[in-house]
């Protein structure tokens, strides 16, 4: 496959970029579409058939159900890091193996149910959280382990909803390439 159309497919709308300065309408944008990611996922995913589920979105991509198993699994992680932040000075978190959790038992075989209710608790609790901070809680930070990154609150919003958006994009290009 073409090395750009293959990028096309990994990246649909893009790599994250963030803004030189980060608004409050930017954050309240973002937040909404955290809000509204596990609906309009759930929407996207419900009618597939378990043929559909284990196509991958793309040559050598997870398949359907492991994108949507990952979805939760990071965006759990990522509800997990504003907590530490929240509470501590600066905390290292836990990176972890988003490839090797996707070949994990659940994620290739579970039924992606459980994922889309997780995802809707997760990001209610996560949204409702987001929505209380203030802007010096929007700036405290974590660190990341690879290449010992500081990521302030706010950038991290805006990350995970572009996250959203992405694996959405896979999904729904899949989905209309095939004419499902």
């Amino acid at each position: 496959m073409e090395k750009n159309k293959l990028e096309q497919l990994k990246y649909p709308i893009g790599k994250f970029e963030a803004p030189a300065q980060i608004t409050h309408e930017h954050i309240k944008e973002w937040i909404h579409v955290l809000e509204m990611i596990p609906q309009e996922l759930e929407n996207l995913v419900k009618n597939l058939n378990e043929e559909q589920l284990e196509t991958p979105y793309r040559p050598e991509g997870w398949t359907v159900r492991q994108t949507v198993h990952h979805i939760a699994d990071s965006h759990h992680n990522s509800y997990i890091r504003f907590k530490w932040a929240l509470t501590e000075d600066n905390p290292v978190i836990k990176a972890y193996d988003e490839k090797a959790w996707a070949e994990l038992f659940d994620t290739r075989t579970a039924p992606i149910q459980l994922s889309l209710d997780h995802l809707k608790a997760v990001h209610g609790k996560l949204v409702h959280l987001l929505k209380g901070l203030s802007n010096v809680q929007l700036q405290r930070t974590f660190t990341h382990p690879s290449g010992n990154v500081q990521v302030p609150l706010d950038l991290n919003i805006g990350h995970y909803a572009w996250h959203g958006r992405h694996h959405f994009a896979q999904i729904f290009n899949l989905i209309e390439r095939k004419g499902w």
